[in-house]
């Protein structure tokens, strides 16, 4: 009697066992980590995934940085980086979020914002409206100050895109990347490698003694030069080898010129950028640098080597838009 006891307690004991680890109970009473609560999470997922074993995370690098990101990105919100908005013409991304200029999107962005929400300008981003969007990924700024990008962190994972002209490859492999574009990518990557050879094979030295540079007007009627690394500037002097002028190849940073400087610069070619919207406080400076004496005295002035937005004024200069736009717009005005 007490074997059959000992027997039928042995069966139910184990019956119990069985039903515990593969009989539908959802629970799991076993220590976070050990070996065997992690064979059942794992027969559990196997048999009805949960949300987070579904959705997956992926690892990417870029710029020598890690991010851990969901695998599937489908919600991509803008905010600050003006140069993934651009990129993301390129590859025809459409953020579900993005950056407005005055509360509307520009013409320049209209491709890529017919369903998107406005999240703020672009040095303010809006918390609340990036937060209702539940973005998977949220592509931030380097110029950003710390307490913002620790915000967004909050959020979604958060990349900080690059303002820096030489990093416009990472940046459209980042953007291709995550939007599951790859290869388009890498084919406007070769693209424009192959259009600038074939740019530099027909300029040849014709302008080898001719002085060519950007001038951005902005800030109420300020013109301002900039670094032979900085703007659209890398094209022209490090790409296509045109010889910087002198003031060019000194500055360190953004500069700002007078009239009497821009005539001591004479340059045979001048690119002239004006955007409307960064020159609300001077409405008329385009027009005024038209009309200025000193400025006609430039050779640019008088041979009629004047070239105003040759590309849209809000492009930043230094994207994959940009360099493909400018490139291709610069070869035709310097095209004799």
């Amino acid at each position: 009697m007490k074997n059959g006891m000992a027997g039928l307690m042995l069966l139910l004991t184990l019956s119990l066992a069985i039903t515990a680890c593969g009989g539908g109970n959802n629970g799991n009473n076993e220590p976070a980590g050990s070996p065997a609560a992690t064979e059942t999470a794992t027969a559990e997922a196997t048999v009805q995934p949960t949300e987070e074993t579904a959705t997956g995370t992926q690892v990417i690098k870029y710029l020598d940085q890690e991010y851990e990101i969901p695998a599937n990105v489908e919600r991509i919100v803008i905010t600050g980086a003006v140069e993934a908005m651009e990129d993301s013409i390129v590859l025809d991304v459409k953020p579900v979020g993005a950056i407005s200029f005055g509360g509307e999107f520009p013409a320049l962005f209209q491709s890529i914002t017919t369903d998107a929400v406005s999240v703020g300008e672009k040095t303010e981003p809006n918390f609340e409206q990036i937060l209702s969007l539940k973005p998977d990924v949220i592509l931030g700024s380097t110029k950003f100050p710390a307490e913002v990008t620790e915000k967004l962190a909050t959020i979604a994972p958060t990349i900080l895109y690059s303002h820096i002209s030489t990093n416009w490859e990472a940046n459209l492999k980042l953007l291709g990347q995550l939007s599951g574009k790859e290869a388009q990518a890498e084919e406007e990557v070769a693209k424009y490698k192959a259009d600038l050879e074939a740019a530099k094979s027909q300029l040849g030295d014709k302008l080898k003694d001719q002085k060519v540079a950007v001038v951005r007007i902005r800030q109420g009627g300020k013109m301002f030069i900039y670094p032979t690394n900085v703007y659209f500037n890398p094209i022209l002097y490090e790409e296509l080898g045109l010889t910087a002028p002198d003031a060019v190849a000194a500055a360190k940073a953004q500069e700002e010129i007078t009239t009497e400087q821009l005539a001591a610069i004479n340059p045979d070619f001048l690119f002239l950028q004006f955007e409307p919207t960064e020159n609300a406080d001077a409405p008329k400076a385009l027009e005024d640098l038209q009309n200025n004496p000193i400025a006609k005295t430039t050779e640019a002035f008088k041979n009629g080597n004047l070239f105003i937005n040759v590309v849209d004024p809000l492009a930043q200069g230094g994207t994959a838009y940009s360099k493909i736009e400018f490139l291709k717009a610069a070869v035709a005005k310097l095209t004799p």
